[in-house]
């Protein structure tokens, strides 16, 4: 004779886990803005929005046929984070998307005078 378990799930928990993510039109245009500067001095030639269990990609590629160089995860939980990975390693996490493009921005360099 077989018995079968039984487990009671909440409906609520079970709605929030299936719960899909999605970038906003304003984190989008953060992203897109990023990727155009990037594209304009030639580091960037491709991008891919995609979708998991949880969690919305943004992945840029240096070449169509290669892995992404880089991808910013957006995933919700009891609170929403952002994260910047280049391959498998975690480079930025942040709350914000702001927080985590910061890791692009470009350090400015002191130039001496008399080289100029």
């Amino acid at each position: 004779m077989r018995r079968h378990s039984a487990s009671v799930t909440v409906l609520r928990d079970y709605l929030e886990r299936r719960r899909p993510v999605y970038f906003t039109r304003s984190e989008l245009n953060l992203l897109l803005g990023l990727y155009s500067r990037h594209v304009a001095r030639g580091e960037w030639r491709d991008y891919a929005i995609d979708q998991g269990e949880g969690m919305a990609l943004f992945s840029v590629f240096r070449h169509s046929h290669e892995g992404p160089a880089y991808r910013v995860v957006k995933a919700a939980g009891a609170a929403t984070e952002f994260t910047v990975w280049r391959g498998r390693r975690r480079v930025r996490r942040a709350s914000s998307l702001a927080a985590v493009l910061a890791y692009f921005e470009c350090p400015l360099t002191l130039v001496p005078a008399a080289s100029l």
